[in-house]
C-alpha cells in the first residue's frame, strides 16, 4: 500500500508544489486540499478540511479563531487540526494514518522524501550528505522569510525592506551560483529536494516582475533585474529543473511570463 500524506493549503501554492514534485519521483500518494486564500476563512481547517456552507459556520462558531497570519478575519480551526498544527498555518500536512502533523513546507518535502522510493532525493543512507542537504534548505527557508515580506509589501514598498530583500537575494544566490560551478545538482551529481525547493521557491521570488512598473515609480528597480547575466547558472538551473515533466506538470504556466521577457 502506498504511503499517503494529505496537505491543507490555500492553493495554488508553490510551496506545496516542492512536495508534490518529490511524490512525482517516488512512489507517494499527496492529497491536496483547499481554496484560494481568500476563501479560507470559509473552511473548516482540519484533516477532514472542507468548505462550509452557513448553517454549518453556526455549529462551528465556537471553533472560531482570530487570523494572525497572512489571513484576515475569523478561522475555523479544530482542537483537533491545533494539535497536530500548534502554530495553526499552512500548508499543514498529515503523515500517515497516525495523522502525525507536519508543518512548514520545506519539513513536509522532506516527509515526502523519505517515503519516496527514490532514495537519493534526501541523500540515501549518507548522513552527512542529508544534512548538507538540510543546510540548503535552511538557507532557502531564511530566503525566503526575507522575501516574503518583500513580496507582501511591494505595493506599499519602502527602501529598508528593498534594500534588506537585495542583501538576501545575493547573499543566497552566491552560495547557490557556487555550489552550481562545482556540480550539476545543488548537492552533488543528482537531484535532491535541495534543487526541489530551489526551484519552487526562486519561482515565487520572481512574482516581484509583476509590479516592476510600482516598483520603479518608488524609484528603486527590480532586485532580479539582472538575475540572467549575474547568476548564470542559478539561471540555467531554475529553468532547465522546471522544464522536466515533473516539475512542469506541476508548476504548469507559472512562469511563462517570465520566459517571454528573458528568453
Amino acid at each position: 500500500m502506498k504511503e499517503k500524506v494529505r496537505i491543507f493549503s490555500y492553493l495554488p501554492n508553490p510551496r506545496v508544489w516542492k512536495s508534490i514534485i518529490a511524490a512525482n519521483y517516488g512512489d507517494i500518494d499527496i492529497e491536496v486540499i483547499g481554496d484560494k486564500p481568500r476563501n479560507l476563512t470559509d473552511w473548516l481547517w482540519d484533516y477532514d478540511a472542507k468548505l462550509l456552507n452557513e448553517s454549518e459556520k453556526e455549529n462551528y462558531k465556537g471553533l472560531k479563531k482570530v487570523g494572525r497570519r497572512g489571513f484576515a478575519g475569523e478561522l475555523y480551526k479544530t482542537g483537533e487540526f491545533l494539535e497536530a498544527h500548534p502554530f495553526g498555518t499552512v500548508p499543514a500536512a498529515f503523515g500517515g494514518e497516525e495523522k502525525v502533523g507536519i508543518f512548514e513546507s520545506n519539513s513536509i518535502l522532506r516527509e515526502v522524501a523519505r517515503l519516496s522510493g527514490h532514495k537519493t532525493l534526501y541523500g540515501g543512507n549518507d548522513v552527512h550528505l542529508k544534512s548538507r542537504i538540510d543546510s540548503f534548505l535552511d538557507a532557502n527557508l531564511v530566503f525566503s522569510r526575507e522575501f516574503q515580506v518583500y513580496i507582501l509589501e511591494l505595493e506599499d514598498l519602502n527602501k529598508y525592506t528593498h534594500s534588506r530583500t537585495s542583501s538576501a537575494y545575493r547573499f543566497y544566490l552566491d552560495g547557490v551560483e557556487a555550489s552550481l560551478s562545482k556540480n550539476d545538482y545543488l548537492v552533488g551529481g543528482n537531484l535532491t529536494i535541495a534543487d526541489i525547493s530551489f526551484v519552487c521557491e526562486f519561482a515565487q521570488f520572481l512574482r516581484e516582475g509583476h509590479y516592476e512598473s510600482e516598483i520603479k515609480k518608488k524609484g528603486l528597480d527590480l532586485i532580479s533585474k539582472d538575475f540572467k547575466e549575474d547568476f548564470p547558472l542559478c539561471f540555467n538551473h531554475l529553468f532547465t529543473l522546471s522544464a522536466k515533466e515533473e516539475f512542469s506538470s506541476v508548476m504548469g504556466t507559472y512562469l511563462d511570463w517570465y520566459k517571454e521577457k528573458h528568453f
